[in-house]
């Protein structure tokens, strides 16, 4: 042996002869959640309908790099898994008519050397590897070695954009998988309320975020996206995703948070809470406009409709709202109108989006299929108003700065309206005061 250098196990025949012995087959069924392959093979013929006799090319990805030569755990890109009901790393899909090739780094098993000395990928390493034809057994489709695949060509525009503007309207089960969603959703919002004592009492907002971070990864595949806890002056922050403050015991606590289940589909829910139980007397005047504010909105929610009614319908509640406070430089006339907007100061951010695979889905659509298109069954939005007021904010009088308040719900547009799915979560403050006595 030599002296202050370690052999290279893939480099020594004996090993690799020893290696290569005396291992079981491990189970290997693919992680295809059901239903998926027959939900794909629709999304396929969907696309294929939409781009007659193109050719469709869609990589899964890979992990992005945490630090050095650690990865994040790996989620497919979202079209790829729309149109496959794959997760498999680094595969790429080609489709054409409704007919699709997938191509899938082919594993490594006993007697190869990357069977033990590939950390990133190795089945001794990550655990048991699915085989080419598991694959195409478990999602109905041709499979192929990565390696066979030509240079693929990179996803149009265009056809990102179809993609996009298709995934709008949900089938059965994809409504299916967002209803589980929400529901495992509202069950991490108990399950962060039973710990606010611990976080007032020292744990602070990161615990808060950990516990439904916790339970996401339990009952899913994690958090659909960074989880939101702002206790106090950072509730108005809108993506306070640091969540590194204390939650404090007479100030508001914004709670913004969605499970991502095992087929990838999302929730996007936010209530706001009084950390003590109980509103006090500014607490509960900002609320009560955002609750109004969101169910003028909800109201405007159904199939026909401009999907930005509900916008105009929020912002008209607000300004009015804000201009009896006092709030208002000017008419509420001259803040709704295109020239204004001085009530947006107060709520900057966009108050709806669609749902799906991503939080904020079909972002590659076109204005005219998105906020210039009329809402039609299937689609599935949020409706999110809210007023931010921040502690640094001297147009504001001081028993306001430092709330913010967010209502955020999640419909399904019906053939006849619209239904909540998030409904299980109340609007009102008298109703989550209570709420936060018996979850």
């Amino acid at each position: 042996m030599s002296e202050g250098k370690l052999p290279k196990l893939s480099e020594i025949p004996a090993f690799m002869e020893y290696m290569g012995q005396g291992w079981d087959v491990p189970d290997r069924t693919p992680p295809v959640v059901p239903g998926a392959a027959e939900a794909a093979a629709a999304h396929r013929a969907r696309l294929a309908a939409a781009l007659p006799g193109q050719e469709i090319v869609v990589a899964a990805g890979r992990a992005p790099v945490r630090s050095n030569d650690t990865f994040y755990d790996f989620r497919p890109d979202s079209d790829f898994y729309w149109l496959t009901g794959c997760t498999a790393e680094a595969a790429v899909v080609t489709v054409r008519d409704g007919e699709a090739t997938l191509y899938l780094p082919v594993p490594a098993y006993p007697g190869e050397p990357g069977f033990f000395a590939d950390a990133a990928h190795g089945e001794l390493w990550v655990g048991a590897a699915p085989s080419l034809a598991d694959w195409s057994s478990a999602l109905g489709i041709s499979v192929r070695p990565l390696a066979e695949l030509p240079d693929p060509p990179a996803l149009t525009e265009e056809a990102g954009r179809v993609l996009a503007e298709l995934r709008m309207i949900k089938d059965e089960w994809e409504v299916d998988q967002l209803r589980q969603a929400v529901d495992r959703t509202v069950e991490g919002f108990a399950a962060v309320i039973a710990e606010i004592p611990a976080a007032v009492s020292g744990a602070g907002e990161r615990w808060l975020q950990g516990t439904f971070d916790r339970y996401a990864r339990a009952h899913g595949n994690g958090p659909g996206y960074a989880t939101i806890v702002g206790s106090g002056k950072h509730a108005p922050t809108l993506h306070w995703v640091r969540c590194d403050g204390p939650v404090l015991p007479d100030e508001l606590l914004l709670l913004d948070m969605g499970v991502e289940v095992r087929s990838h589909y999302t929730a996007d829910v936010t209530r706001t809470f009084p950390a003590s139980g109980s509103f006090s007397p500014a607490q509960r005047q900002v609320h009560d406009l955002v609750e109004k504010a969101h169910r003028a909105a909800l109201a405007q929610v159904g199939p026909g409709r401009r999907f930005t009614d509900f916008h105009h319908s929020a912002m008209e509640v607000i300004a009015h709202g804000l201009d009896d406070w006092g709030l208002l430089p000017v008419s509420v006339d001259e803040a709704l109108s295109d020239r204004g907007q001085h009530h947006r100061r107060y709520l900057i951010c966009g108050i709806g989006h669609h749902l799906g695979l991503d939080v904020h889905d079909c972002a590659r659509s076109s204005h005219e299929a998105y906020q210039g298109a009329v809402m039609a069954p299937g689609m599935v939005l949020t409706v999110e108003p809210g007023l931010y007021f921040h502690a640094h904010d001297r147009t504001v009088p001081p028993e306001l700065r430092g709330i913010g308040v967010r209502i955020e719900d999640d419909l399904l547009v019906t053939p006849d309206g619209a239904e909540v799915l998030s409904s299980a979560l109340p609007l009102d403050a008298t109703g989550l005061e209570h709420w936060m006595k018996t979850a």
